[in-house]
């Protein structure tokens, strides 16, 4: 077993923006203000369609616009990822403001490492001190976490062999269970209603007694995220305008293009409304979004549909989601306790553009906002656009009645082109995002890998090789500004906010030349906002960690100093002590699961805490761990 090694340099490039009291100058900040070159941002609107032939019109308009010889701008492969790593706000623990899960009296239990209170994130697995919920294997398995048996099993793949490979989400309210996945293609019969291949699939579950499937929803289209709020589950869904654009290579740029909008002249309404069906017991039902349900931004593609879906869990039935349509595309949600973003990249088509070539335009990212303070359908509420990429969505956050929002603008390559990061300050006027603040110039020739905001306070990670790590002052959104920094190597593609202004740093080390190292845990003094200083790093030469990806696959216990964090196949157990970083041992879960399906084994996912006992995740089972010592007290196979 490798153990990690512990050094006390610096390292993990990392740029902060926090607010911190005082004046103190720093030597050199970046420009910030309106003196910043900067892309313009417009604001887009949310207007609703007079009829379906209107729609019809608009949408056929919109998608002829941006078609090409390939097919729709998105289609070329112009559509840049979602670049970098990952990081979340902190763990939220039972009896927490906005805790999601709730507790059991008596039982201390972690939940879901939440970007934002009071709006709960699917996850692998779920816990509310009672149960401890997954799905692997296309099964549901319910453990009694004092007992450290399987208590319930239900079988949710339906038959098909292709839905036990699939990763599976949940959503724990009560006693019911909301799962998310996909519904892969299978022959138009077999779906009664939605004959197109794929979509996403929905199962309501009751976990009362033995657990029993009380309905389920499918609709076409992918899932972008959810988000559960009071009693509310809401599903946002992209799906892609069903147009069948002839493959034939033979002709020019403008006779295949041309062909392609023969196509889209041919197209009904129903190529961007998705259709969908729901049971309720024996019961089915089918149907299709509505024109009187869809709106579009002041610019569109005709590329893709948004589909909001809102679900009570309090109910014995999904419904039909009440289904709320934007005509436009996103990848990134963003959800607080009152609110939900939907962001996404503006395509930019180009005649002729090779589909493996990027699209030299800057990209403009445009944002969603809807109001879910209430139960059921979200209401609108406003949009807005800003330059550059996002992240994911920790570039977002939602603070004091503005939005503010990370991006990296610029090309990002080895050749020498240009790229920096910024911070814009939004407010909503008048169904508008509208922009009343900015600090740039960050971080050039890189881009962003995390950033973290806490209130007024928020950090940013951007890498290539060495970077300063900056600390601004956002408590002003109309004046934000820098005020300190500090030069380090690597990066952190998580951040996690420790008590006595501390702040815990999880990504890979990397020499200056940029190339990495293997995984580390950084441990960050941001009391004094003119020196940022590093305490204390883990360093597991060679390791990787999931947790740097997905902010769902970090513990960190505030009461015991705890942080579970998976490296490579098994979990590594750190304690956070003072101004120290000490590695406890490691956690392993046997090769094989469900009658030796996976011979090779399976990472470690998930870690959560119930009671005084750590649980890991994983394909092959769970394990019951002490904490204290990572020495094994129960392991339950995925049988």
């Amino acid at each position: 077993m490798r153990r990690g090694t512990k050094f006390a340099t610096a390292g993990g490039s990392l740029v902060a923006l926090a607010l911190l009291a005082g004046n103190m100058a720093v030597s050199q900040p970046p420009p910030t203000g309106p003196d910043t070159a900067e892309t313009p941002m417009v604001p887009v609107g949310l207007v609703s369609f007079d009829s379906c032939a209107d729609a019809l019109t608009e949408l056929r308009a919109a998608a002829n616009a941006s078609v090409g010889p390939y097919g729709l701008a998105e289609d070329w492969g112009l559509k840049t990822a979602a670049i970098g790593g990952a990081e979340s706000m902190a763990r939220t623990f039972a009896g927490a403001p906005g805790d999601a899960a709730g507790q059991d009296a008596g039982t201390d239990y972690s939940t879901t490492n939440n970007h934002e209170a009071g709006a709960d994130e699917p996850d692998l697995v779920k816990t509310d001190g009672r149960r401890i919920v997954t799905v692997t294997g296309g099964v549901l398995r319910v453990v009694d976490p004092v007992s450290r048996r399987v208590t319930g099993r239900l079988d949710l793949a339906d038959g098909r062999e292709e839905l036990r490979w699939q990763q599976h989400r949940l959503l724990l309210l009560g006693d019911h269970a909301l799962v998310l996945g996909e519904d892969p293609p299978r022959p138009a019969d077999a779906l009664r209603s939605i004959r197109r291949p794929g979509g996403t699939r929905l199962l309501l579950i009751d976990l009362a007694g033995r657990p029993l499937v009380l309905g389920t929803y499918r609709i076409q289209g992918s899932t972008v995220d959810a988000r559960l709020t009071g009693d509310t589950a809401r599903v946002a869904v992209r799906a892609p305008a069903r147009l069948e654009f002839p493959l034939a290579s033979e002709g020019t740029d403008q006779v295949r293009t041309e062909r392609n909008r023969k196509v889209i002249a041919r197209a009904g309404v129903e190529a961007w409304l998705p259709e969908y069906e729901w049971t309720a017991g024996p019961e089915l039902h089918t149907g299709r979004v509505g024109c009187d349900r869809l709106s579009r931004p002041d610019r569109m593609t005709g590329a893709a549909t948004l589909t909001v879906l809102s679900f009570d869990l309090t109910s014995d039935r999904l419904g039909d989601g009440d289904p709320v349509a934007v005509a436009a595309d996103a990848d990134t949600v963003y959800g607080t306790a009152t609110s939900l973003y939907l962001a996404g990249q503006r395509p930019t088509p180009i005649t002729g553009l090779p589909r493996w070539r990027p699209s030299p335009a800057e990209p403009i990212t445009d944002i969603y906002q809807f109001d879910t303070a209430a139960p059921g359908r979200p209401r609108f509420l406003a949009t807005g656009s800003v330059p550059g990429r996002l992240i994911n969505q920790y570039a977002l956050s939602e603070w004091a009645g503005h939005l503010r929002v990370a991006t990296t603008t610029g090309e990002f390559r080895d050749d020498g082109s240009t790229s920096e990061s910024a911070v814009r300050v939004l407010r909503h006027d008048d169904g508008a995002l509208v922009p009343v603040g900015i600090v740039g110039g960050l971080g050039r020739g890189e881009r962003i890998y995390s950033v973290r905001y806490l209130g007024p306070v928020a950090y940013v990670v951007t890498f290539r090789q060495t970077d300063p790590l900056y600390a601004l002052n956002l408590a002003d959104p109309a004046a934000p500004r820098v005020t300190g920094e500090l030069k380090i190597t690597g990066y952190s593609a998580y951040l996690h906010p420790l008590p006595d202004e501390r702040l815990l740093g999880v990504g890979q080390e990397a020499d200056r030349q940029g190339r990495t190292k293997g995984v580390q845990v950084s441990l960050f003094d941001v009391r004094d906002p003119g020196r940022p200083d590093r305490l204390d790093q883990w360093h597991l030469p060679g390791g990787w960690s999931h947790a740097e990806h997905d902010p769902h696959a970090f513990l960190y216990r505030p009461d015991t100093g705890l942080v579970a964090l998976p490296v490579d196949a098994g979990v590594r157990l750190l304690r956070v002590s003072g101004d120290t970083i000490s590695e406890i041992g490691e956690v392993t879960h046997p090769v094989g699961g469900d009658s030796g399906r996976r011979q090779w084994g399976q990472p470690v996912r998930r870690s959560l805490v119930v009671g005084d006992v750590l649980w890991t995740v994983s394909e092959a089972g769970l394990r019951a761990t002490d904490p204290a010592s990572a020495r094994s007290l129960a392991w339950i196979a995925a049988t």
